[in-house]
């Protein structure tokens, strides 16, 4: 294998601009859903009658997980005129251009019901406001499963970086007392770059959660669960990682480290459904692993490494993760390095599977730019023929959206 000389991320800055820079002010993508967990979207309060309708973390987080099907949003049933409120935070200030809700239908119960009025509001500056109205609407049952309801944006749209949903009223409400149900929040729009976070260091306790972390730029390693190990690689406050325990049983996270140090995530293991992961940071000494300096590499599993919206090509918040990359495998010594892209399954197989091919070769040509021979390296692309996890949801979706390192000497 050739040789390397280490590369910082203030070198790459420039390198990628060269190489990206005119490609990406001529692309024009449709826009990704922002209102969304694995995008970094996080709940931060649930307000107006939380307690006496038994409002849990896990309704707020339903509303925007990327799964379209209906839930019941509260644990007890609500009467005439009460609301339901969920406070989020954007991982970067963000212009809407278009809410919607998707799947509005009644189920056949005559206590159930879905939510009326939706209302979105937005502020610039906190949790406390003040709010501005940016999208409203009164919604009716759809005509078929699956159809998307849009709600009537505000002329003027201002950046925002904090987020309100508040759902009031029944589509057919036949009973005083009626449990409400919702279904997802989609945001479009423009969104500044997220800045890399640093808080996946550390250690974190809760219900179920025993989890250790070290983080070096965007690459995380760690454990959980007392002696399972994870890795993994973040894109602004959101790592993405899995895991796997001594009996071979994997785990995938989406983990967002928040502004009080607090750790709120969704876990799988074993290919079940998604739940809530959330830890408070501990004072208690690392035990289940020796820290060592999280590195790429090979055999390395990437979702660090973003693309633009239906596109292979690359975005520049990707440049701390390429170039962690490129260091890692500089030290490798392999003399074949393949390039592996992964999709989720939106879309056409055979599509799916030439996206990932032209997103593998875009990585291949960024590694090239960077020093390394091209001889060395080469581009496969798998489409969605290797998922790691489910295809139902955003979080899902988002694991399998990938990039593999495969070596050999």
């Amino acid at each position: 294998m050739g040789q390397f000389s280490p590369i910082n991320q203030f070198t790459f800055a420039a390198l990628f601009t060269v190489l990206f820079a005119d490609t990406i002010s001529a692309q024009t993508q449709a826009e990704p859903d922002l209102m969304n967990f694995a995008q970094g979207v996080l709940p931060l309060e649930i307000s107006v009658g939380a307690e006496e309708l038994r409002i849990k973390p896990e309704h707020a987080i339903a509303a925007i997980d990327g799964n379209h099907k209906r839930f019941v949003a509260m644990g007890k049933p609500a009467n005439a005129g009460q609301f339901v409120e969920f406070v989020y935070a954007l991982p970067a200030g963000t212009t809407f251009s278009a809410f919607s809700v998707p799947n509005v239908k009644e189920t056949p119960s005559p206590s159930q019901t879905f939510f009326k009025t939706i209302e979105v509001l937005g502020s610039p500056q906190g949790t406390n406001g003040p709010f501005v109205l940016l999208a409203r609407g009164e919604v009716a049952s759809s005509a078929e499963e699956g159809d998307i309801t849009q709600l009537q944006m505000e002329p003027q749209q201002p950046k925002v970086e904090w987020v309100k949903l508040r759902m009031t009223d029944g589509v057919d409400v036949q009973r005083d007392q009626t449990f409400l149900e919702f279904s997802e929040l989609i945001g479009h729009g423009v969104q500044d770059e997220p800045e890399l976070s640093t808080g996946f260091s550390g250690v974190w306790r809760g219900r179920g959660v025993k989890l250790e972390l070290e983080q070096e730029g965007a690459t995380v390693t760690g454990c959980y669960d007392g002696n399972a190990m994870l890795s993994g690689t973040m894109h602004g406050n959101v790592l993405r990682a899995l895991g796997q325990n001594d009996a071979g049983i994997s785990s995938q996270f989406i983990l967002i480290a928040s502004e009080d140090g607090s750790i709120r995530g969704l876990r799988s293991t074993n290919g079940a459904p998604f739940k809530s992961y959330d830890g408070d940071v501990s004072d208690a000494a690392a035990a289940c692993f020796e820290s060592e300096q999280p590195k790429l590499g090979c055999g390395s599993v990437l979702h660090g490494i973003q693309f633009d919206f239906d596109s292979d090509v690359i975005r520049p918040s990707s440049r701390v993760v390429l170039a962690d990359l490129y260091n890692g495998l500089s030290e490798a010594g392999a003399s074949s390095v393949r390039i592996v892209g992964h999709s989720s399954s939106e879309g056409a197989d055979d599509y799916n599977r030439d996206l990932s091919q032209r997103r593998a070769a875009s990585v291949v040509s960024a590694l090239v730019a960077l020093g390394m021979e091209a001889s060395v390296l080469s581009a496969v692309g798998r489409g969605e023929d290797d998922p790691i996890a489910s295809n139902e949801d955003e979080a899902g979706r988002s694991l399998n959206r990938r990039v593999e390192v495969r070596c050999s000497s």
